[in-house]
C-alpha cells in the first residue's frame, strides 16, 4: 500500500515545518496571531492585500490566514486573485473576520475559502483549524501528485511510442527534456524572462517537453520515415503535426486542468517550429509572440536533430551542431536563449558525447 504523505500521518502540527502567511491590516492582530504560531509554525506577515500577493508569488506559503475587512483590497479580492493564478490557486485560505453573518460566510465559501475563524482569535481554535486544513491540503496535494505522475507516465508512453515510428534513433524526447532543463536553469540564474520563468514554470516546461511532437501520431509512415527530402506537398502534411498536437494537448488539459504542465505542453507543441524572425510555422509568430517555452524548445529540438543519426545522414559533431545553432541567433532562435546555449555548451556536449562523432 502506498504510504500517505508524512504530514497527513502526524499527530502534531509542529513536527513538520509549514509556512503560514498572516494577512491583516491590524498590527495588533498580526502580533497576537504571530505569538500563537511562534514555535509551532514558520510564518510571515502582510499588512495589505497587495503585499500578501507579492509574498505569495515569492514564497508560496502552505496556508493563508486572511482578514476580510481591509482597506484598498479586501479579503474577497485577494482570494479572487489567488484563484486565477495557476501556481497559487491551490493554497488553502482561512478567512479571519469579526462578522460571521450568513451572507459573509456564504460569499466566502463561494470564493474558495476553506474555513472561517472569528476575531479576536482564540489560540486553541486557531491551532486546531491550522492542523486540520494543512492535513487536508497535504493529502489533496498527494492525490494530485499521484494523478500527475500517472498522467505523465501515460503521456510519456505515447511520446515514446511516437518516437518509435520517427526517423530518429531513440531517446530524443528524454534528451530534449534535459536540454530544456539546462537552458531554462541558466536563463533563470541570470534573472532573464522574470515574468515567465519561475522555478515552478521551468519544472512544468521540463515535464512538458517530451510531448512536443505528439502530433506526429497523425502523420503516415510514408512521410514520417521517408529517407530523403520531403516534397512540398509532403512537407505541408508534416507541418500539420504542430496544430494537431496542440489540439490533442488542449483537449487533455481541459479534461485534467489540475495537470498544469499540459498547458505548457500545448504551447510547446503548437509553436516549437516557429522562428524568431517570423518565418516559421504553423502561425508565423515572431519574437516574444512565441511562448518562451517554445523558444527554448526550438533550440533543444534543433540541436538534438543535428547531432542525431538519421536514415539519410550521420549525425553532426557537437561543435558542428553548436555552430549551426549559433548561426541561427536572432533569425531562427531567440538571441538570449542562444547566448545561454553558448554558455552551456559543455553540458550539452557531455550529454551527447557517447553518440556524437568526435569533434
Amino acid at each position: 500500500m502506498t504510504a500517505l504523505p508524512e504530514i497527513y500521518a502526524k499527530d502534531t502540527p509542529g513536527e513538520i515545518s509549514r509556512e503560514i502567511l498572516i494577512v491583516d491590516d491590524s498590527a495588533a492582530s498580526l502580533k497576537q496571531i504571530g505569538t500563537y504560531l511562534a514555535g509551532t509554525y514558520d510564518f510571515s506577515m502582510a499588512k495589505s492585500g497587495e503585499q500578501a500577493l507579492r509574498i505569495c508569488e515569492r514564497e508560496r506559503p502552505d496556508l493563508i490566514l486572511l482578514d476580510i475587512d481591509m482597506p484598498d483590497m479586501d479579503g474577497f479580492e485577494v482570494i479572487r486573485r489567488l484563484k486565477v493564478h495557476p501556481l497559487l490557486e491551490r493554497i488553502p485560505v482561512i478567512f479571519l473576520t469579526g462578522s460571521m453573518d450568513t451572507e459573509t460566510e456564504a460569499r466566502g465559501l463561494r470564493t474558495g475559502a476553506r474555513d472561517f475563524i472569528k476575531k479576536p482569535v482564540e489560540k486553541d481554535i486557531l491551532l486546531h483549524r491550522l492542523s486540520l486544513h494543512l492535513r487536508i491540503s497535504s493529502y489533496e496535494g498527494y492525490l494530485a501528485e499521484s494523478v500527475m505522475r500517472m498522467t505523465e507516465g501515460f503521456a510519456l508512453s505515447i511520446a515514446n511510442l511516437i518516437e518509435c515510428r520517427d526517423e530518429n534513433t531513440g531517446g530524443h524526447v528524454q534528451r530534449t527534456s534535459r536540454y530544456v532543463e539546462i537552458l531554462g536553469r541558466h536563463l533563470f540564474s541570470k534573472d532573464l524572462f522574470l515574468d515567465e520563468l519561475s522555478g515552478s514554470a521551468l519544472d512544468m516546461m521540463v515535464r512538458a517537453a517530451p510531448l512536443h511532437d505528439v502530433g506526429k501520431i497523425s502523420i503516415s509512415d510514408r512521410i514520417l520515415l521517408k529517407p530523403g527530402r520531403l516534397s512540398d506537398e509532403e512537407f505541408a502534411v508534416m507541418k500539420t503535426h504542430s496544430p494537431v498536437g496542440a489540439q490533442m494537448l488542449k483537449d487533455m488539459y481541459e479534461r485534467t486542468p489540475a495537470q498544469t504542465y499540459l498547458r505548457y505542453a500545448r504551447m510547446i507543441a503548437a509553436a516549437h517550429h516557429e522562428r524568431f524572425d517570423g518565418k516559421g510555422y504553423p502561425s508565423g509568430l515572431a519574437e516574444e509572440g512565441i511562448p518562451l517555452c517554445a523558444r527554448i524548445m526550438a533550440v533543444a529540438d534543433v540541436y538534438d536533430a543535428l547531432v542525431d543519426d538519421r536514415v539519410y545522414r550521420r549525425g553532426m559533431t557537437h561543435d558542428e551542431a553548436a555552430g549551426i545553432v549559433m548561426e541561427g541567433r536572432g533569425t531562427q532562435f531567440d538571441p538570449k536563449i542562444v547566448d545561454s546555449f553558448d554558455k552551456c555548451r559543455a553540458e550539452f556536449a557531455a550529454l551527447t558525447k557517447d553518440r556524437c562523432r568526435p569533434s
